[in-house]
Protein backbone atom coordinates (compact mmCIF):
# COMPACT_ATOMS: atom_id res chain seq x y z
CA UNK A 1 0.00 0.00 0.00
CA UNK A 2 1.93 3.31 -1.00
CA UNK A 3 2.14 5.88 1.76
CA UNK A 4 -0.28 9.20 1.72
CA UNK A 5 2.62 11.10 0.07
CA UNK A 6 1.74 14.15 -0.90
CA UNK A 7 -1.68 14.48 -2.16
CA UNK A 8 -1.00 16.16 -5.81
CA UNK A 9 2.06 13.36 -6.51
CA UNK A 10 1.49 10.94 -9.73
CA UNK A 11 0.06 8.20 -8.64
CA UNK A 12 1.78 5.59 -10.99
CA UNK A 13 5.39 6.84 -10.99
CA UNK A 14 7.89 5.18 -11.17
CA UNK A 15 11.19 6.40 -10.39
CA UNK A 16 14.53 5.25 -12.00
CA UNK A 17 17.73 4.52 -10.89
CA UNK A 18 16.29 2.09 -7.85
CA UNK A 19 18.46 -0.69 -8.15
CA UNK A 20 21.55 1.48 -6.54
CA UNK A 21 19.57 2.50 -3.64
CA UNK A 22 18.10 -0.92 -3.23
CA UNK A 23 21.37 -2.45 -3.03
CA UNK A 24 22.54 0.76 -0.42
CA UNK A 25 20.02 -0.76 1.99
CA UNK A 26 20.61 -4.23 1.03
CA UNK A 27 24.29 -4.54 1.68
CA UNK A 28 24.88 -1.56 3.68
CA UNK A 29 26.90 0.26 1.22
CA UNK A 30 27.63 3.71 1.42
CA UNK A 31 25.70 6.07 -1.54
CA UNK A 32 26.88 9.34 -2.61
CA UNK A 33 24.33 9.24 -5.78
CA UNK A 34 21.97 11.77 -5.78
CA UNK A 35 19.71 10.23 -8.25
CA UNK A 36 18.85 7.29 -6.27
CA UNK A 37 15.07 6.17 -6.49
CA UNK A 38 12.64 7.58 -3.89
CA UNK A 39 9.21 6.70 -3.05
CA UNK A 40 5.75 7.25 -5.50
CA UNK A 41 3.90 9.06 -2.50
CA UNK A 42 4.58 11.21 0.41
CA UNK A 43 2.69 10.85 3.83
CA UNK A 44 0.34 13.76 4.29
CA UNK A 45 -0.13 14.56 7.67
CA UNK A 46 -2.37 16.68 10.23
CA UNK A 47 -4.20 15.31 13.00
CA UNK A 48 -6.94 14.74 14.69
CA UNK A 49 -8.30 17.45 17.15
CA UNK A 50 -7.75 16.91 20.61
CA UNK A 51 -8.83 18.73 23.82
CA UNK A 52 -6.57 19.22 26.08
CA UNK A 53 -8.79 18.72 29.67
CA UNK A 54 -10.53 15.63 28.02
CA UNK A 55 -9.07 13.80 25.64
CA UNK A 56 -11.89 11.53 23.31
CA UNK A 57 -9.71 9.03 21.12
CA UNK A 58 -12.23 8.57 18.08
CA UNK A 59 -14.34 11.71 18.12
CA UNK A 60 -14.53 11.24 14.21
CA UNK A 61 -15.95 7.52 14.64
CA UNK A 62 -18.63 7.75 16.78
CA UNK A 63 -21.43 8.55 14.80
CA UNK A 64 -21.02 6.31 11.72
CA UNK A 65 -23.79 3.84 11.34
CA UNK A 66 -25.01 1.25 8.48
CA UNK A 67 -28.14 2.10 7.30
CA UNK A 68 -28.64 -1.94 6.53
CA UNK A 69 -29.42 -1.83 2.52
CA UNK A 70 -31.58 -5.10 0.96
CA UNK A 71 -29.96 -7.91 2.15
CA UNK A 72 -26.73 -6.73 3.70
CA UNK A 73 -28.07 -8.55 7.17
CA UNK A 74 -27.38 -5.82 8.93
CA UNK A 75 -29.98 -3.39 11.43
CA UNK A 76 -30.78 -0.12 10.66
CA UNK A 77 -29.27 1.03 13.71
CA UNK A 78 -25.61 -0.56 13.58
CA UNK A 79 -22.90 0.96 14.57
CA UNK A 80 -19.18 0.88 13.76
CA UNK A 81 -17.25 -0.21 16.34
CA UNK A 82 -16.04 3.12 18.67
CA UNK A 83 -12.74 3.02 19.57
CA UNK A 84 -11.67 3.92 23.09
CA UNK A 85 -9.03 4.59 24.71
CA UNK A 86 -8.04 1.14 26.49
CA UNK A 87 -8.93 -2.50 25.14
CA UNK A 88 -8.32 -5.41 26.76
CA UNK A 89 -6.02 -7.56 25.18
CA UNK A 90 -6.37 -11.63 25.68
CA UNK A 91 -5.16 -12.08 29.11
CA UNK A 92 -8.30 -9.69 30.16
CA UNK A 93 -5.87 -6.87 30.72
CA UNK A 94 -6.41 -3.40 29.61
CA UNK A 95 -3.93 -2.03 27.48
CA UNK A 96 -4.23 0.75 25.24
CA UNK A 97 -5.48 1.27 21.90
CA UNK A 98 -3.70 2.40 18.94
CA UNK A 99 -4.87 6.13 19.54
CA UNK A 100 -3.99 6.43 22.95
CA UNK A 101 -0.31 5.17 21.73
CA UNK A 102 -0.35 7.61 18.92
CA UNK A 103 -1.49 10.31 21.25
CA UNK A 104 1.91 9.62 23.33
CA UNK A 105 4.04 10.33 20.53
CA UNK A 106 1.56 13.76 19.35
CA UNK A 107 2.11 14.69 23.39
CA UNK A 108 5.78 14.11 22.87
CA UNK A 109 6.41 15.99 19.35
CA UNK A 110 4.41 19.17 20.66
CA UNK A 111 6.06 18.93 24.17
CA UNK A 112 9.41 19.60 22.06
CA UNK A 113 8.05 22.56 20.11
CA UNK A 114 6.76 24.06 22.81
CA UNK A 115 10.06 23.68 24.91
CA UNK A 116 11.64 25.77 21.79
CA UNK A 117 8.97 28.62 22.16
CA UNK A 118 9.98 28.83 25.82
CA UNK A 119 13.40 29.10 24.98
CA UNK A 120 13.34 31.42 21.40
CA UNK A 121 9.91 33.26 21.56
CA UNK A 122 9.50 31.46 17.77
CA UNK A 123 10.59 28.58 15.93
CA UNK A 124 13.83 30.46 14.65
CA UNK A 125 16.37 28.14 12.44
CA UNK A 126 19.54 27.74 13.79
CA UNK A 127 22.19 29.66 11.23
CA UNK A 128 24.26 27.18 9.51
CA UNK A 129 27.70 26.32 11.20
CA UNK A 130 29.71 24.30 7.99
CA UNK A 131 33.22 23.57 7.70
CA UNK A 132 34.49 25.71 4.33
CA UNK A 133 33.60 24.18 1.12
CA UNK A 134 30.39 22.38 2.52
CA UNK A 135 27.87 24.91 2.20
CA UNK A 136 27.96 24.81 -1.44
CA UNK A 137 27.27 20.58 -1.27
CA UNK A 138 24.62 21.19 1.50
CA UNK A 139 23.36 24.09 -1.21
CA UNK A 140 23.30 21.18 -4.31
CA UNK A 141 22.04 18.32 -1.60
CA UNK A 142 18.74 20.61 -0.84
CA UNK A 143 18.45 21.85 -4.63
CA UNK A 144 17.97 18.20 -5.50
CA UNK A 145 15.20 17.57 -3.18
CA UNK A 146 13.87 20.76 -4.57
CA UNK A 147 14.24 19.20 -8.27
CA UNK A 148 12.43 15.73 -6.97
CA UNK A 149 9.80 17.63 -5.18
CA UNK A 150 8.63 19.87 -8.39
CA UNK A 151 9.17 16.82 -10.66
CA UNK A 152 6.37 14.60 -8.79
CA UNK A 153 4.55 17.27 -6.45
CA UNK A 154 4.01 19.71 -8.76
CA UNK A 155 1.33 21.89 -6.88
CA UNK A 156 2.72 21.31 -3.45
CA UNK A 157 6.14 22.37 -4.97
CA UNK A 158 4.77 25.79 -6.26
CA UNK A 159 3.03 25.93 -2.42
CA UNK A 160 6.31 25.98 -0.86
CA UNK A 161 7.91 28.60 -3.12
CA UNK A 162 5.64 31.08 -0.63
CA UNK A 163 7.56 29.36 2.60
CA UNK A 164 11.05 30.96 3.62
CA UNK A 165 14.06 29.33 1.85
CA UNK A 166 15.06 27.46 5.32
CA UNK A 167 11.38 25.95 5.88
CA UNK A 168 11.19 25.26 2.28
CA UNK A 169 14.63 23.39 1.85
CA UNK A 170 13.22 22.04 5.42
CA UNK A 171 10.28 20.26 3.71
CA UNK A 172 11.68 19.01 0.75
CA UNK A 173 14.60 17.08 2.53
CA UNK A 174 11.43 15.53 4.85
CA UNK A 175 9.25 14.89 1.55
CA UNK A 176 12.09 12.93 -0.23
CA UNK A 177 13.14 10.76 3.03
CA UNK A 178 9.42 9.83 3.11
CA UNK A 179 9.07 9.17 -0.35
CA UNK A 180 12.58 6.75 -0.55
CA UNK A 181 11.04 4.90 3.13
CA UNK A 182 7.94 4.16 0.80
CA UNK A 183 9.84 2.91 -2.40
CA UNK A 184 11.63 0.11 -0.01
CA UNK A 185 8.13 -1.44 0.50
CA UNK A 186 6.39 -0.24 -2.81
CA UNK A 187 8.74 0.64 -5.58
CA UNK A 188 10.29 -1.61 -8.08
CA UNK A 189 12.55 -3.75 -5.84
CA UNK A 190 9.91 -4.24 -3.17
CA UNK A 191 9.75 -8.22 -3.35
CA UNK A 192 13.37 -8.21 -2.72
CA UNK A 193 13.29 -6.03 0.95
CA UNK A 194 13.13 -7.66 4.03
CA UNK A 195 12.90 -6.73 7.75
CA UNK A 196 16.77 -6.81 8.27
CA UNK A 197 17.05 -4.33 4.70
CA UNK A 198 14.36 -2.05 6.88
CA UNK A 199 16.76 -2.51 10.39
CA UNK A 200 19.72 -1.02 8.05
CA UNK A 201 17.32 1.50 6.73
CA UNK A 202 16.44 2.40 10.02
CA UNK A 203 20.14 2.30 11.32
CA UNK A 204 21.19 5.05 8.67
CA UNK A 205 18.11 7.42 9.74
CA UNK A 206 19.80 7.31 13.74
CA UNK A 207 23.22 7.97 11.87
CA UNK A 208 22.00 11.37 9.93
CA UNK A 209 20.31 11.82 13.18
CA UNK A 210 23.58 12.07 14.40
CA UNK A 211 24.98 14.27 11.95
CA UNK A 212 26.71 11.43 9.66
CA UNK A 213 24.68 11.06 6.86
CA UNK A 214 25.59 8.66 3.86
CA UNK A 215 24.84 10.62 1.07
CA UNK A 216 23.43 14.23 -0.46
CA UNK A 217 20.01 13.64 0.69
CA UNK A 218 20.19 12.34 3.59
CA UNK A 219 23.03 14.94 4.17
CA UNK A 220 20.03 17.35 3.63
CA UNK A 221 17.71 15.91 5.89
CA UNK A 222 20.46 15.86 8.77
CA UNK A 223 20.97 19.71 8.25
CA UNK A 224 16.90 19.99 8.92
CA UNK A 225 16.88 18.06 12.11
CA UNK A 226 19.65 19.92 13.27
CA UNK A 227 18.30 23.10 12.83
CA UNK A 228 14.87 22.62 13.30
CA UNK A 229 13.26 20.62 16.48
CA UNK A 230 12.21 17.38 14.86
CA UNK A 231 11.84 14.38 16.56
CA UNK A 232 13.45 11.27 15.32
CA UNK A 233 10.34 9.33 16.52
CA UNK A 234 7.90 10.05 13.71
CA UNK A 235 10.78 8.88 11.33
CA UNK A 236 11.07 5.54 13.23
CA UNK A 237 7.64 4.56 13.07
CA UNK A 238 7.35 4.93 9.58
CA UNK A 239 9.62 2.24 8.91
CA UNK A 240 7.47 0.55 10.82
CA UNK A 241 4.73 1.07 9.17
CA UNK A 242 6.72 -0.44 5.99
CA UNK A 243 7.58 -3.49 8.23
CA UNK A 244 3.83 -3.74 8.96
CA UNK A 245 3.40 -3.67 4.99
CA UNK A 246 6.07 -6.97 4.87
CA UNK A 247 4.38 -9.04 7.08
CA UNK A 248 0.56 -8.12 7.41
CA UNK A 249 -2.06 -7.82 4.36
CA UNK A 250 -5.33 -7.53 6.44
CA UNK A 251 -6.78 -5.72 9.57
CA UNK A 252 -8.99 -7.18 12.08
CA UNK A 253 -10.62 -3.65 13.21
CA UNK A 254 -10.42 -0.12 12.52
CA UNK A 255 -7.75 -0.27 15.08
CA UNK A 256 -5.25 -1.92 13.35
CA UNK A 257 -5.95 0.18 10.88
CA UNK A 258 -5.63 3.45 12.21
CA UNK A 259 -2.54 2.67 13.62
CA UNK A 260 -1.30 1.68 10.15
CA UNK A 261 -2.35 4.74 9.03
CA UNK A 262 -0.40 7.10 11.86
CA UNK A 263 2.84 4.88 10.74
CA UNK A 264 2.95 5.50 6.90
CA UNK A 265 0.93 8.73 6.96
CA UNK A 266 0.17 10.42 9.56
CA UNK A 267 4.12 10.59 10.81
CA UNK A 268 4.55 13.04 8.07
CA UNK A 269 2.52 16.00 9.66
CA UNK A 270 4.58 14.81 13.21
CA UNK A 271 7.69 15.41 10.95
CA UNK A 272 6.51 18.56 9.20
CA UNK A 273 4.77 21.16 12.01
CA UNK A 274 7.97 22.18 13.61
CA UNK A 275 9.31 23.35 10.34
CA UNK A 276 6.23 24.96 8.55
CA UNK A 277 5.53 26.55 12.24
CA UNK A 278 2.41 27.83 14.31
CA UNK A 279 1.13 31.23 13.75
CA UNK A 280 2.33 33.63 16.07
CA UNK A 281 -1.51 34.44 17.11
CA UNK A 282 -2.76 31.25 17.19
CA UNK A 283 -5.21 30.51 20.11
CA UNK A 284 -4.74 27.37 20.14
CA UNK A 285 -2.70 24.74 21.97
CA UNK A 286 0.26 23.15 20.17
CA UNK A 287 -0.83 19.61 20.74
CA UNK A 288 -4.13 20.66 18.79
CA UNK A 289 -1.87 21.74 15.88
CA UNK A 290 -0.29 18.42 16.06
CA UNK A 291 -3.52 16.79 16.36
CA UNK A 292 -5.30 18.29 12.86
CA UNK A 293 -1.34 17.56 11.31
CA UNK A 294 -2.07 13.62 12.50
CA UNK A 295 -5.42 13.97 11.48
CA UNK A 296 -5.10 15.33 8.05
CA UNK A 297 -2.19 12.18 7.50
CA UNK A 298 -5.21 9.68 8.62
CA UNK A 299 -7.05 10.91 6.47
CA UNK A 300 -5.29 11.23 3.31
CA UNK A 301 -4.33 7.55 3.76
CA UNK A 302 -8.32 6.32 4.36
CA UNK A 303 -8.60 7.93 0.81
CA UNK A 304 -5.66 6.12 -0.79
CA UNK A 305 -7.20 2.89 0.74
CA UNK A 306 -10.46 3.87 -0.78
CA UNK A 307 -9.23 4.55 -4.06
CA UNK A 308 -6.85 1.62 -4.42
CA UNK A 309 -9.05 -1.21 -3.35
CA UNK A 310 -9.02 -3.25 -6.39
CA UNK A 311 -5.47 -2.43 -7.37
CA UNK A 312 -4.62 -3.96 -3.50
CA UNK A 313 -6.94 -6.37 -3.99
CA UNK A 314 -4.82 -8.01 -7.22
CA UNK A 315 -1.58 -8.01 -4.81
CA UNK A 316 -3.83 -10.10 -2.54
CA UNK A 317 -3.88 -7.16 0.05
CA UNK A 318 -7.49 -5.77 2.26
CA UNK A 319 -6.69 -2.77 3.88
CA UNK A 320 -10.49 -2.50 5.02
CA UNK A 321 -11.30 -3.68 8.55
CA UNK A 322 -12.73 -7.25 8.81
CA UNK A 323 -15.26 -6.61 10.85
CA UNK A 324 -16.68 -3.75 9.32
CA UNK A 325 -16.56 -5.85 6.10
CA UNK A 326 -18.28 -8.69 8.15
CA UNK A 327 -20.92 -6.40 9.34
CA UNK A 328 -21.85 -4.96 5.98
CA UNK A 329 -22.39 -8.16 4.89
CA UNK A 330 -18.88 -8.56 3.04
CA UNK A 331 -15.98 -10.62 2.86
CA UNK A 332 -12.88 -10.57 0.56
CA UNK A 333 -14.14 -12.89 -1.61
CA UNK A 334 -16.61 -9.90 -2.82
CA UNK A 335 -13.38 -7.57 -2.89
CA UNK A 336 -11.74 -10.00 -5.01
CA UNK A 337 -15.02 -10.65 -6.96
CA UNK A 338 -14.75 -6.68 -8.00
CA UNK A 339 -18.85 -6.54 -8.29
CA UNK A 340 -20.25 -3.47 -7.21
CA UNK A 341 -23.04 -4.12 -5.57
CA UNK A 342 -25.46 -2.53 -3.03
CA UNK A 343 -24.15 -3.89 -0.04
CA UNK A 344 -20.58 -2.79 -1.54
CA UNK A 345 -21.56 1.03 -2.01
CA UNK A 346 -23.92 1.10 1.39
CA UNK A 347 -20.28 -0.12 3.01
CA UNK A 348 -18.16 2.63 0.71
CA UNK A 349 -20.86 5.61 2.05
CA UNK A 350 -19.04 5.10 5.75
CA UNK A 351 -15.78 4.31 4.49
CA UNK A 352 -16.08 7.90 2.80
CA UNK A 353 -17.88 9.75 5.78
CA UNK A 354 -15.34 8.62 8.23
CA UNK A 355 -12.32 10.01 5.70
CA UNK A 356 -14.55 13.35 5.59
CA UNK A 357 -14.89 13.36 9.09
CA UNK A 358 -10.91 13.23 9.37
CA UNK A 359 -10.67 15.92 6.89
CA UNK A 360 -12.74 17.81 8.88
CA UNK A 361 -10.96 17.98 11.94
CA UNK A 362 -7.71 18.46 9.99
CA UNK A 363 -9.44 21.56 8.52
CA UNK A 364 -9.56 22.86 11.99
CA UNK A 365 -6.02 23.09 12.28
CA UNK A 366 -5.00 24.05 9.41
CA UNK A 367 -5.16 27.97 9.54
CA UNK A 368 -2.95 27.81 12.56
CA UNK A 369 -0.04 27.15 10.58
CA UNK A 370 2.30 29.60 10.24
CA UNK A 371 0.90 32.05 7.10
CA UNK A 372 3.94 31.09 4.54
CA UNK A 373 2.52 27.48 5.23
CA UNK A 374 -0.82 27.24 4.83
CA UNK A 375 -1.20 27.74 1.02
CA UNK A 376 0.24 23.77 0.47
CA UNK A 377 -1.26 22.41 2.96
CA UNK A 378 -5.15 23.98 1.81
CA UNK A 379 -4.11 22.93 -1.54
CA UNK A 380 -3.14 19.67 -1.00
CA UNK A 381 -6.44 18.89 1.25
CA UNK A 382 -8.80 20.71 -0.84
CA UNK A 383 -7.48 18.69 -4.27
CA UNK A 384 -7.25 15.22 -1.88
CA UNK A 385 -10.74 15.25 -0.50
CA UNK A 386 -12.35 15.55 -4.01
CA UNK A 387 -10.90 11.79 -4.92
CA UNK A 388 -13.48 10.78 -2.66
CA UNK A 389 -16.14 12.46 -4.82
CA UNK A 390 -14.34 11.04 -7.62
CA UNK A 391 -14.93 7.57 -6.20
CA UNK A 392 -18.64 8.67 -5.83
CA UNK A 393 -19.00 9.72 -9.31
CA UNK A 394 -17.84 6.61 -10.38
CA UNK A 395 -20.84 4.84 -8.68
CA UNK A 396 -18.20 3.36 -5.94
CA UNK A 397 -16.35 1.24 -8.48
CA UNK A 398 -13.08 1.25 -6.98
CA UNK A 399 -12.25 -2.21 -8.49
CA UNK A 400 -11.55 -1.08 -12.19
CA UNK A 401 -11.71 2.27 -12.20
CA UNK A 402 -8.94 4.61 -10.31
CA UNK A 403 -10.62 7.94 -8.81
CA UNK A 404 -8.84 10.81 -9.70
CA UNK A 405 -8.99 15.02 -9.96
CA UNK A 406 -8.69 16.12 -13.29
CA UNK A 407 -6.58 19.05 -14.00
CA UNK A 408 -8.89 21.00 -14.39
CA UNK A 409 -10.56 21.04 -10.91
CA UNK A 410 -6.61 20.81 -9.49
CA UNK A 411 -6.74 24.41 -11.07
CA UNK A 412 -10.01 25.58 -10.09
CA UNK A 413 -9.01 24.51 -6.61
CA UNK A 414 -5.63 26.48 -6.09
CA UNK A 415 -7.45 29.97 -6.05
CA UNK A 416 -9.59 29.12 -3.47
CA UNK A 417 -6.95 27.17 -1.31
CA UNK A 418 -4.85 30.58 -1.66
CA UNK A 419 -8.01 32.56 -0.49
CA UNK A 420 -8.39 30.09 2.59
CA UNK A 421 -4.56 30.28 3.03
CA UNK A 422 -5.46 33.75 3.78
CA UNK A 423 -7.61 33.70 6.38
CA UNK A 424 -5.41 34.37 10.03
CA UNK A 425 -6.22 32.22 12.90
CA UNK A 426 -9.43 32.87 15.00
CA UNK A 427 -9.39 35.07 17.85
CA UNK A 428 -12.24 32.63 19.14
CA UNK A 429 -11.05 29.26 17.63
CA UNK A 430 -13.14 26.04 18.52
CA UNK A 431 -9.56 25.02 19.41
CA UNK A 432 -8.04 25.83 23.08
CA UNK A 433 -6.99 28.77 24.33
CA UNK A 434 -2.76 28.29 24.81
CA UNK A 435 -1.89 27.23 28.55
Amino acid sequence: MSVALLWIVTPSIEVSNSVGFFNSVRDGNRLLDPSISISRYWGSTRAKKGRKEKWNPCSVSTDLKYSGVGGSGLDSGSNFPVLSSMVANPAGELAASSEQKVYDVVLKQAALVKKQLRSSGDLDVKPDIALPGTLSLLSEAYDRCGEVCAEYAKTFYLGTLLMTPERRRAIWAIYVWCRRTDELVDGPNASHITPTALDRWESRLEDLFRGRPFDMLDAALSDTVAKFPVDIQPFKDMIEGMRMDLRKSRYKNFDELYLYCYYVAGTVGLMSVPVMGIAPDSQATTEDVYNAALALGIANQLTNILRDVGEDARRGRVYLPQDELNQAGLSDEDIFAGKVTDKWRNFMKHQIKRARMFFDEAEKGVTELSAASRWPVWASLLLYRQILDEIEANDYNNFTKRAYVSKGKKLLALPIAYTKSLVPPSRTSSLLTKA
